[in-house]
């Protein structure tokens, strides 16, 4: 646990923030690079797994920048240290709990300390569901992956496992075949749930095969993968498959705790945007993996934790934060206000038209 911010000098009420920033990965490093450039001296809790899946990765060579790629735990610490070079500080901690029913919104950290803001921006991303395999974790980014679109360049002309059975596994398993010699679907099951759109071209595709009734036992390898274990569900019998990589497919989970009833989501869990990067709660703002669910690359990360903290900064001139703290109330959700009139129309929570 480390923290290097100090105290603001800020109008409102003491320690209160312009701008807190959840999530120290993509999303939010870059958040808090346009925050503090924008002079809103922004706090980043960036939680103990601080640069979020990146940190995982090997080789990155598809962010722009880099023609001999990065290494992804490289990536995530030069971005925090333009961050930080910019203004911005941090809390090496996790977010346990948040209150945005009035403003100024609380945030307290596994610690106990409690921060206020005037907005946030949830940048805390998502986390691939696993398998749970000791070997899936030893193996991780030396063979396992969560990304074709991410590492599927590396298994060119090898051959390869997709794990699941969804829309997400055969989207995977058609991406790689462009790509790999062989790709070998793995279903626990002996039919698919995807729609019958994707099912159709992956089982027309003459380098996708099924493997039904099937989970991983095991993964193997002597410092990367090389072959995968099955353990027929039926039968108990167990077989060993050679493989150059096993890409795990079975979902993904926001990480959004902590939010739950209080900022709108879809079925999945996932944050809605409302008002382009703003919740159904005004003043809080959503970037990266938290909402999308579509492309989860880094470079889209970033770009969403740009654009939130443009708006949060847009939002912040012209809302309750430069009202008089004594006529702060309740947060209401973007919509409807309780007069009746919507949200950005004349009076109090008019919506600034952006500016060029």
């Amino acid at each position: 646990m480390s923290h290097n911010h100090e105290p603001t000098d800020t109008p409102g009420p003491a320690g209160v923030r312009n701008v807190v920033i959840l999530g120290g990965a993509c999303a939010g490093l870059t958040a808090a690079i346009y925050a503090a450039r924008a002079n809103l001296q922004p706090l980043v809790i960036e939680g103990a797994e601080a640069g979020g899946q990146l940190m995982l990765t090997t080789l990155v060579e598809n962010f722009p920048g880099f023609p001999e790629g990065i290494m992804g735990p490289d990536l995530m610490q030069a971005m925090r240290a333009q961050a930080e070079r910019v203004g911005a500080a941090f809390i090496t901690e996790d977010a346990v709990e948040a209150d945005f029913s009035h403003r100024p919104f609380r945030i307290r950290t596994q610690s106990g300390e409690e921060v206020r803001a005037r907005a946030v921006i949830v940048a805390t991303g998502a986390r691939a569901r696993m398998l749970g395999l000791p070997s899936e974790e030893r193996f991780l980014g030396r063979g396992v992956s969560t990304c074709a679109t991410c590492d599927g360049f590396f298994f060119r002309k090898q051959d390869v496992v997709v794990v699941g059975g969804g829309d997400s596994a055969l989207e995977e398993a058609l991406y790689l075949a462009n790509l790999a010699r062989s790709v070998t679907v793995v279903h626990r099951r002996d039919q698919l749930r995807a729609s019958k759109i994707m099912q159709e071209r992956a089982f027309t595709h003459p380098k996708i095969d099924f493997i039904w009734n099937s989970e991983v036992a095991d993964i193997a390898g002597d410092g990367k993968v090389t072959a995968v274990r099955l353990r027929d569900r039926v039968t108990g019998e167990v077989t060993e498959r050679r493989t150059d990589g096993v890409f795990i497919a079975i979902g993904h989970k926001p990480n959004t705790e902590i939010f739950k009833g209080q900022v709108e989501t879809d079925a999945q869990g996932y944050l809605l945007p409302t008002h382009g990067m703003m919740s159904s709660v005004e003043g809080v703002f959503v970037a990266g993996d938290v909402h999308d669910h579509t492309y989860r690359q880094a470079i889209t990360a970033a770009a969403f934790g740009c654009m939130a903290a443009m708006e949060a900064e847009r939002w912040l001139q012209g809302e309750a934060a430069l009202t008089p703290v004594e006529h702060w109330g309740t947060a209401e959700p973007v919509g409807e206000s309780k007069a009746g009139a919507p949200k950005g129309g004349p009076g109090k929570g008019a919506r600034k038209t952006a500016r060029p």
